[in-house]
């Protein structure tokens, strides 16, 4: 599809013509119920259906931290891959030294040293030690280490003052893992431990999906830059913007953060148009109500397929969706006050951004808690409120954090959680039940 509505040149009768290619249509969007509003759960699960996962790329493994892979991958090696010592000391039989005491030390001449990255290939003498470092490779001949700390650490002979048996302080051969172990599984996300395994096993690159890019647009005349002067009565910094970046970076997207100060639809169509080409995923917040300078919704049906939507969900209700662009690039619309946006985020583009990558859950899992006092919510919407989550010897307790307004940028960054209240409660007692989706799993 075209990014706007390409211009074909058509003779008839000598005439020409100028024929518009109709836009492509998205899928029938869920229906409303009587109220005209839309269940959240619907709305998520459509803008699900319009994405797909990105296509695998090979990475090398530090690019794929965060990422899940595409492919089963198992251990090419043993860990170790030898059997080596677990500490500094003195590589012997154990049978020479059985009878050490600190009062009727064993003392042993000792035939050389080992370090790590050594071949390990001198053999042990019968009656004799080696010295030998962490990590090195056990010479043939021994099957102990005396660690240096029960020793007098000598150089030509050392004295031992105790004991040890075989296979004490060696570290065998395949002891943390045999070759063919599965070491990663399709769809796991890579962390640094992960990271260390597959490095350890030789492995450098991996299939995975990569990091979507994502691309966060702040519109309002209003807005000012973070750092800037309000030079004018009515102007306010921007929030969203960073707010939902930063969200966005905390998924593992590559995020790009673009401010339109302007309710110009040209200014807005052209600003959209140009992420086109860097954008996996455009995330708008502001101009989907119904209000005249509501501009992202005028500006968009000329750009693409959209759906706008309100969904029975507060914060958060007015709610948009298109596919632009000649890739058909989703754009997901977030309504302008900032704990909304938050909320939507949280709601609908994280799920998203979770698919693209092919990382599970999708969706937030809901954590039951305890009510730790009286909750007020509004029959007939999902009400995300602001929550604090403590953890009170095992059990969970939430509490609200401030009031259900939308601007309340102060009670967001104070809450840990958002609580779910359904459609048909109306109060919450102390000690009862409820769902929370915890914001920093």
């Amino acid at each position: 599809m075209a990014l706007l509505r390409r211009k074909k040149k058509v003779v008839e009768e000598e005439q020409e013509l100028v024929v518009s290619e109709p836009l492509p249509e998205l899928s029938d969007p869920p229906a409303a119920g009587p109220d005209g509003l839309r269940v959240m759960e619907d709305h998520r699960d459509y803008l699900l259906s319009m994405v797909e996962p990105l296509p695998a790329l090979g990475m090398n493994l530090l690019d794929a931290w965060g990422l899940a892979v595409c492919e089963e991958l198992d251990s090419p090696v043993d860990l170790p891959g030898f059997d080596n010592s677990q500490m500094d000391g003195y590589a012997v039989r154990a049978a020479d030294v059985a009878k050490a005491t600190p009062e009727t030390p064993c003392i042993l001449p000792v035939a050389g040293a080992i370090a790590a990255g050594d071949d390990g290939q001198q053999e042990l003498p019968e009656g004799q030690a080696i010295k030998i470092m962490t990590g090195a490779p056990l010479p043939p001949g021994a099957d102990a280490i005396v660690p240096v700390e029960s020793t007098d650490g000598g150089a030509e002979q050392v004295t031992i003052h105790r004991p040890v048996t075989a296979g004490e302080y060696v570290r065998r051969r395949g002891s943390d893992l045999g070759a063919g172990t599965r070491l990663v599984t399709r769809g796991q996300r890579i962390d640094a431990r992960t990271v260390g395994l597959l490095a350890a096993a030789g492995i450098d690159k991996v299939l995975a999906r990569p990091r979507p890019r994502v691309v966060v647009v702040s519109t309002g005349a209003e807005l000012v830059e973070p750092g800037r002067e309000l030079d004018a009565p009515g102007k306010i910094h921007d929030a969203n913007g960073f707010m939902v970046a930063a969200a966005a970076k905390a998924e593992g997207c590559q995020v790009f953060r673009v401010h339109i100060a302007s309710d110009d639809p040209e200014v807005v169509r052209e600003a959209i148009s140009d992420q086109l080409i860097r954008a996996d995923l455009i995330v708008t917040t502001g101009g989907v109500s119904k209000g005249d300078h509501d501009v992202v919704k005028q500006v968009m049906p000329s750009m693409g397929a959209c759906d706008f939507a309100e969904v029975a969900m507060q914060p958060g209700k007015p709610q948009g969706f298109a596919l632009i662009g000649d890739d058909q690039v989703p754009m997901i619309m977030l309504p302008g006050n900032p704990v909304s946006a938050y909320v939507s985020f949280q709601a609908f583009v994280r799920p998203v951004v979770r698919t693209m990558m092919g990382v599970e859950p999708i969706n937030h899992t809901p954590v039951p808690c305890v009510a730790g006092s009286v909750m007020h919510s509004v029959k007939g919407k999902l009400q995300f409120g602001r929550a604090l989550v403590t953890d009170q010897g095992g059990a969970k307790t939430v509490d609200l954090v401030g009031g259900h307004s939308s601007h309340l940028v102060g009670d967001l960054a104070a809450c840990n959680a958002l609580v779910l209240l359904d459609e048909d409660t109306e109060v919450v007692k102390p000690g009862e039940r409820v769902m929370v989706w915890m914001l920093d799993d």
